[in-house]
Formats: C-alpha cells, sequence, structure tokens
C-alpha cells in the first residue's frame, strides 16, 4: 500500500481485507513462511448481525465489549452497554483490533529457527512445523533444565496478560522449578504507585470521580488517549468540563491540554518542584482541608514562608508528619523559586494551587507515567499525591478513590505437585537482581518486592546471578519496549534457546528458537479481564466470538496444559496432575483436554460471580450460560467514601507527609545489605540524606548528557492508537496517526518547537537524526507550537522493524520511524524498580 493513498481509496483497502482476502495477497520473501499454515479454518456461523461479549486487552483499561459478528465475521465492535465502568463508550484502540485479528502477517502454525546464529542482521530462516514437534523439542529442553539441576535457568517473560495468567505465569513456574516469572510491570507503572504506596498505602491504582469533582490537575498523563479507563473518560470528559477546572502539567500539548483551562508547560524533570511550591501555597494560604489533615490548635495558621513551625502547635486527624514535611522541605519552597526549575511563572504556580485548595475536597491530582518514571521520580509522586492529601480528596466525593476489589474463587493449592527440585530452584534469585543493594525494588513495602524488567537483559549477558539456558516469552516484545534496545538484542542472541508465543511476528520473535501462535484475546480465546472506575468494579469475560482464523492457541492456558501433557509422556507427571485438579464447578468433570482445561480454569475462577450458591455481592446470575450472554460482572457502586481515613494501609494508619512506611521499607533494604540508608540513597543516585529520605520533596533531576552536547529534552509518550505496541502493523493505526495532536498520518515526527528548529536550521518536513548519549534514531521533523521550547517530543510505537509490511517499510530490515527506545538509556526509578523513560535524556537534532 502507498503511504500517501487517498482515505477513500484506504477505506475501500480495508473495507476488503480478509482472512480470504490475505491468503491471495503478495508476500514479501521474508514473510512468507510466516503465511504458511496446516489448518486455515473459517466457516461462516450462519449467524446474521449479532452482538456478542468479550473484553479488549488493548491497554490497562481492560474494557468489557461486544463484537458485531456477520456470517462468522468480526466486522464492528463497542462497549458492552452492560458494563458499569464504560457502558457501550468506546476508544480508538478497539476498533484497531479488528484489522488485528485478520492480519495476513499473523503467526499462523508453529515454526522453529534454521539458522543457528542469532542477531539483528540474521535472517532466522523460519520453517512450519507440528505442534507436536514444537511442543516436543520444549518439553525436552524443559526436562534437561531438571535432569541437571538447573530448573532455575528457565525464565518467563509476560507482557500483557488475562485474569487467568497465573496458571502459566505463576503454577507453570512453581511446578517445574524456576523463580523467574518476569513481568512487564516496572517498564508500565510501578513509579507511579511508589508514590501512592509510601503517602496512603496503596500498591495499585487509583479510581477517580470525575463525574463529582470541581477541579482536576493532570500531571503527565492524559486521560482521554492512553491512560486507565479511557473509554469511560472519553465519554464523561465534556460534561466534567462543564462543571469542572483542569490544569494539565505537560511539557507538551496533549489532547487533555487542547480543552484544558490551565496548561502548564513544565521543564522535563522538574515534577517535584512544581508539586512543592504548590503545596506551600495551599499552606502558606491556609487552604488545607482541615477535617482531614486537622489545624493548628489555637486556629491561628502559623506556615509562613522562611519560618519553621512547632509539631506541639498542630493537631492532626488523619494524617501524619505534616510539620515535619513544612519544616525539612515545604517552608522555602515558594512558587518563585520553582519558577526558575519549572519554567512555569510564578503566578500561574499560585493560581492554579490556589483553585485546587478551593475547590477540595472535590478535587483531584490524577498524575501517571510523566513524573514517575524519572530516575528520581518516587519522591516527587509521593509530592503530587500529597496534594491530593492536603485538600482531603483521598477517598471523597469528586477525589481519588481506592479501587474496588472483585470477589474471586480461588485456584486450587499446588503444594503437593511440587518436587525437591520445584521447591530448590524457587528460593533462588531472580534473574532481574531485584533485591540487590543498587535495585531496592519496594514494591509494597519489601525489598525486592517488585520487579526490575530492564535489568534481565544485562544479567543475562554478565551472568549475574547465574545465566539463562531456557527462555518463554508470551504477549512481550522487551526488544523493543525497553530502553536501550541494543542491550537486548544481544541478551537474546545469547540464550541457547527461547520460546514466543504471539499472535503476530515482532522483534524477540526474531531472536526465537521455537515460535507458537496464540489466539487473539478479543475474539479467539475464553478467560476474563477485571478493572474499575465510575465508582464501580467490573469483571468482563474475553470469549471466541469467531472462529479462529489460523491454527493459534491460548498461550495462558491451552499451551500449557499441551507442554503439561508432554511432560507427562516424558516421565514427569506433576503438571498434568495439577492442571486436571480444575474440575468442572458445574459437573465436577476433569479437564481432558487444553479447551476444557481452559474453560474449567475460568469457571474455577469466576464461580463466585456467577454461581448462586456462591454468590456475594454485586449483580446476580442465574448460571454459567446467563453470565456467559451478558459478558460483564459489575460490583455494586463505591459507597465508602472516608472510610479508610485512619485506616489506611500504612504504617500510621494515616496518610504520611513523613513517610514511617518508606522509612521502615529502607532500613529493612539496608539491613539485608549490612548499611545505612544513607549508602543506599547514594547508591540509588538519589540526593536525599537523613530525614529528608523519608518525606516528599524535591530532587533536582539525574540527567543523561551535557547541555552543551545535547540541547534539547527528550520527551517521550504513548500514541492513543497504540494497543500495546500491536497496532503499528495496522493500516488504520498508520493512516489515523494524526489523532495525536502534532502527529502526521503515514509518518512518524519528532515534534520541535519553532524557535529550537530556527535555531537549527530545520524545516518542517526534514529527515533528521535523533542523538542521546545512548542511541540514535531517525524520523521527521514537524515544527509544532505545543512542544515546549528545549524539547524534542515524539510518540512512541513506531520503528518497527520486524513487526509486518506495514509497520516496516521493509520487513526485517529498515523500520518505519524510529523506535525511542533506541536512544533512552537503560536508567531506572530504582526505590521503585521502574525504569526511568521521562524527564532526564538529553539529546541533539542533525538534519540529514
Amino acid at each position: 500500500m502507498e503511504t500517501n493513498q487517498p482515505r477513500r481509496a484506504f477505506l475501500k483497502t480495508v473495507a476488503g481485507t480478509g482472512a480470504a482476502v490475505a491468503l491471495g495477497m503478495a508476500l514479501t520473501p521474508a514473510l512468507r513462511t510466516l503465511a504458511q499454515t496446516n489448518n486455515h479454518v473459517s466457516a461462516a456461523s450462519g449467524q446474521q448481525g449479532e452482538w456478542k461479549p468479550t473484553s479488549c486487552l488493548g491497554c490497562t483499561t481492560w474494557c468489557s465489549a461486544q463484537v458485531y459478528v456477520e456470517n462468522g465475521r468480526a466486522v464492528k465492535v463497542r462497549g458492552n452497554p452492560n458494563s458499569k465502568v464504560h457502558g457501550v463508550a468506546s476508544c480508538p484502540k478497539k476498533h484497531l483490533a479488528l484489522q488485528e485479528v485478520y492480519d495476513p502477517d499473523r503467526i499462523k502454525t508453529p515454526m522453529k529457527r534454521t539458522n543457528p546464529l542469532k542477531g539483528r542482521d540474521q535472517d532466522p530462516a523460519f520453517v512450519p512445523i507440528s505442534w507436536n514437534e514444537a511442543l516436543e523439542t520444549i518439553a525436552d529442553k524443559l526436562l534437561e533444565l531438571r535432569k541437571n539441576g538447573e530448573a532455575h535457568k528457565l525464565a518467563l517473560f509476560r507482557g500483557r496478560y488475562t485474569g487467568l495468567d497465573a496458571l502459566l505465569y505463576d503454577q507453570f513456574m512453581k511446578i517445574l522449578g524456576s523463580p523467574n516469572n518476569i513481568s512487564h510491570s516496572s517498564i508500565c507503572a510501578e513509579a507511579e504507585k511508589f508514590g501512592y504506596y509510601y503517602t496512603d498505602g496503596l500498591w495499585g491504582y487509583k479510581t477517580y470521580d470525575v463525574k463529582h469533582t470541581r477541579y482536576m490537575i493532570i500531571w503527565g498523563c492524559d486521560p482521554v488517549s492512553a491512560n486507565r479507563q479511557v473509554s469511560f473518560y472519553i465519554s464523561a470528559w465534556g460534561d466534567m468540563l462543564d462543571r469542572a477546572q483542569v490544569a494539565v502539567v505537560e511539557p507538551r500539548l496533549t489532547s487533555a491540554a487542547t480543552k484544558a483551562d490551565e496548561w502548564l508547560p513544565i521543564t522535563p524533570g522538574q515534577d517535584g518542584a512544581l508539586a512543592v511550591a504548590m503545596a506551600n501555597v495551599i499552606l502558606a494560604g491556609g487552604l488545607w482541608n482541615r477535617e482531614f489533615v486537622g489545624d493548628f490548635k489555637d486556629g491561628v495558621n502559623r506556615f509562613s514562608v522562611g519560618q519553621t513551625v512547632s509539631e506541639d502547635d498542630f493537631e492532626e486527624n488523619h494524617t501524619h508528619g505534616l510539620i515535619r514535611w513544612w519544616n525539612l522541605e515545604l517552608k522555602d519552597k515558594t512558587p518563585e523559586w520553582a519558577a526558575s526549575k519549572t519554567g512555569i511563572p510564578a503566578d500561574q504556580i499560585r493560581r492554579v494551587a490556589t483553585g485546587f485548595a478551593q475547590a477540595g475536597p472535590n478535587a483531584m491530582v490524577w498524575y501517571g507515567r510523566g513524573p514517575s518514571m524519572q530516575t528520581r521520580g518516587g519522591y516527587s509522586v509521593m509530592a503530587i499525591n500529597a496534594l491530593n492529601g492536603l485538600i482531603g480528596s483521598i477517598d471523597n466525593i469528586g477525589g481519588t478513590m481506592y479501587p474496588i476489589s472483585v470477589p474471586l474463587g480461588s485456584y486450587p493449592a499446588l503444594d503437593a505437585f511440587q518436587d525437591e527440585i520445584a521447591r530448590e530452584g524457587v528460593t533462588r534469585q531472580k534473574i532481574d537482581q531485584r533485591g540487590y543493594k543498587e535495585y531496592p525494588a519496594l514494591a509494597s513495602g519489601r525489598s525486592g518486592g517488585g520487579v526490575v524488567t530492564d535489568r534481565v537483559a544485562d544479567a543475562i549477558l554478565s551472568e549475574d546471578p547465574y545465566d539463562i539456558k531456557v527462555l518463554i516469552g508470551y504477549f512481550n516484545n522487551f526488544v523493543f519496549s525497553c530502553p536501550q534496545t541494543e542491550r537486548w538484542e544481544r541478551a537474546l542472541s545469547k540464550v541457547p534457546f527461547s520460546v514466543n508465543m504471539s499472535t503476530h511476528p515482532s522483534e524477540v520473535t526474531w531472536f526465537s528458537d521455537i515460535v507458537l501462535p496464540a489466539a487473539h484475546h478479543m475474539f479467539e480465546l475464553s478467560a476474563y479481564t477485571s478493572s474499575h472506575g465510575n465508582r464501580h468494579a467490573h469483571l468482563g469475560l474475553l470469549m471466541p466470538v469467531i472462529d479462529r482464523i489460523w491454527d493459534v492457541k491460548h498461550d495462558e492456558t491451552e499451551i500449557t496444559w499441551l507442554l503439561a501433557e508432554k511432560l507427562a509422556q516424558k516421565g514427569f507427571p506433576n503438571l498434568l496432575d495439577y492442571y486436571k485438579s480444575y474440575k468442572d464447578p458445574e459437573t465436577g468433570a476433569t479437564p481432558a483436554n487444553e479447551r476444557e482445561f481452559n474453560i474449567n480454569a475460568l469457571k474455577v475462577r469466576t464461580r463466585t460471580l456467577w454461581d448462586p450458591d456462591s454468590y456475594r455481592t454485586g449483580d446476580r446470575f442465574t448460571g454459567w450460560e446467563h453470565f456467559k450472554n451478558i459478558g460483564v460482572w459489575n460490583s455494586s457502586a463505591y459507597s465508602g467514601f472516608k472510610s479508610r481515613w485512619s485506616n489506611m494501609n500504612t504504617s500510621t494508619k494515616k496518610f504520611e507527609f513523613y513517610s514511617e512506611t518508606l522509612k521502615n521499607a529502607l532500613q529493612a533494604h539496608a539491613d539485608r545489605h549490612n548499611t545505612s540508608i544513607d549508602d543506599i540513597l547514594q547508591t540509588c543516585r538519589y540526593l536525599a540524606r537523613g530525614e529528608m529520605a523519608f518525606v516528599p520533596h524535591y530532587e533536582e533531576p539525574y540527567i543523561w548528557g551535557n547541555s552543551a552536547e545535547y540541547p534539547l529534552l527528550f520527551v517521550d509518550y504513548k500514541s492513543r492508537l497504540a494497543r500495546e505496541g500491536r497496532s503499528a502493523n495496522c493500516t488504520w493505526y498508520q493512516e489515523f496517526k494524526d489523532v495525536d495532536p502534532g502527529d502526521e498520518m503515514w509518518n512518524d515526527v519528532a515534534k520541535i518547537n519553532p524557535v529550537d528548529a530556527e535555531k537549527l536550521g530545520i524545516s518542517n518536513g526534514d529527515r533528521i537524526r535523533v542523538t542521546s548519549p545512548t542511541g540514535s534514531l531517525e524520523c521527521t521533523a514537524k515544527l509544532w507550537e505545543g512542544s515546549r521550547p528545549g524539547t524534542v517530543v515524539k510518540a512512541f510505537g513506531q520503528g518497527h522493524w520486524a513487526y509486518g509490511r506495514v509497520a516496516a517499510n521493509e520487513f526485517g530490515k529498515i523500520p518505519r520511524g524510529g523506535n525511542n527506545n533506541d536512544i533512552i538509556p537503560s536508567d531506572f526509578e530504582r526505590l521503585s524498580g521502574s525504569s526511568a523513560f521521562t524527564g532526564s535524556i538529553r539529546v541533539k537534532v542533525e538534519k540529514i
């Protein structure tokens, strides 16, 4: 397809694209193997015009959905109107799934590598094989590890997942005997969780009462493009704007910022400075919420700029450490001080902070990966969430709410199925080095409690703590989605045997020895997802709404069952025996094959929702078939406002402006390494020492590159069309890319403010090279006033070289545009384990 074809011609092409048409399309030689299949199935179902329930895994919104099916073909999608989280609302990502499932470049049959050499410049020379041969090969490799006492040298990489992920991610690994189940979480949002946990005790994601808020500060995210519950917020945004004031803190003009009352185009990395200055304004102005925070005993405000306050003069209600926070950090952090760092005028800082506080407690700060996923971002997001604490919006109407849990059934116990090899193997140090002195990863207050996903590449290369011999991955593309991608290319080239389960070819697939075709989550498999928003939680079923297009299987259930059968045939029955304990809750029948195992596991896990005899709360169903037909369970509406006040999961049970919770976690990590907290902070590149380590505070950003050689700061963000990166091979993604402000269809642009472009001698449409201290990429220059001067703004998602004929200019060789991660250094917000994607990278731009 020509990249400049008119939209009318484009739509005609799309209308005719399908499984049958795809088979007749000419393929490039590199893709020809991917088109071969043993069993191409697509008999029409005979059903006309039926909406069928399923769910979408295109992002962490996890919407319940419906697919309109005509003659066995999925033709359109919408939100499931039965969901109380988002209703019929839908975002663009959901629609792109139609092109994904019928993509002619999908992996259609198992394949094996015939070229023993691995590398970006090495064609894998894949050839199709049977499922039996693929499973035989994998089973032999797994048993070889166990035989040699090396079960721990198996690693499993998980990207996006369904609610049944434990069957593979947890149970499969524990019974085989490896601790190395590595998730994508720390390249997603672990530092975001850090800000909540070490102030109000939630290691998770907040939900936002936008229908009742009067002021919203959106900080480093874009709720109508690429944050949680996008579908609902798109539908609610117009009414919210009629009722509430909105301020957006972001160095680029986002979709939300285009409609906001205030845009604060902050200098990247300076989020902490803005947050503490706003806190200074709120306290010095006497604007804090007395009901939640408390007050001076005599009612006289003693928060005066530059002056310390006696703790004895203030009586706190549901918070802890406010006076220490003021004395240690806030008293001198005025808007004038912050203006020189953030680039935001002092009067705007004061105006936004004042308006926000005056609207409290029916107001909120909603932050995302922008301020959190920085090298020193943990303290910044603690400071940002502390603003919610100051105005009493925590667990309050129109503010931020805690998620509602879904009451799920328990999986069968697996301890009896673990042998000595397994029990010993799972106690080994994980390959991602979590808990090392320099990687505390303090998830939920535990040293090494989190994941350090991107560290795995370096660990494989250095064989620290040991080498990895077998790698299994699914629904991930770490070689593309992790920073400093060349490390991952070298690491995956080093692994002797790797398996990739995926719907599409990818950069990870390129380095694999066995490739297994996965069913598409939205159309071809059975599972569930759970999510929350709009004062509700829901659980949505994923259902096979069409016949499978190719010879594909569900990665988390069906492939694991088939592997368990092969292992049993070869003398290791433990895994299969465990999976057979998943009895059908209705009939008591033992699963006899992979499809029955899949359904049994789904019914076991969700029984508390659909079985009348197991009912707990929320929607009621008469049985499994009733639940399947509706496709979604909803909780009752959230009614526990203020119930968490003085009942938080913190060390003091209160909102902590002085974090005893963080103090305890840091001390435990320091004790683990026989050192001091100050030494841990120095090792982890933080500036705080002593008591400052336990309060939200500003830290000068850690920057890669000097301003003389690299004069511009790089701003990375997610496209609103990126379905976890999988949509780049869809023509719709390329054709409608300009829905992202400043972007262009069928192009990959780096957006530069015209002031900077003139200094560099760069014109609109020039081909440019963007270079950081660790790499470079090539793309097109776009002059755009929506980029803050001094920055280069670019959406993540382009730059694929092994994703298909649309995603690349030449599959396997020439990418379409550049991958942001080629220039983002591998660095970390080490207290959380999160990768640092934002606020810390300087670049230079040259015309080529």
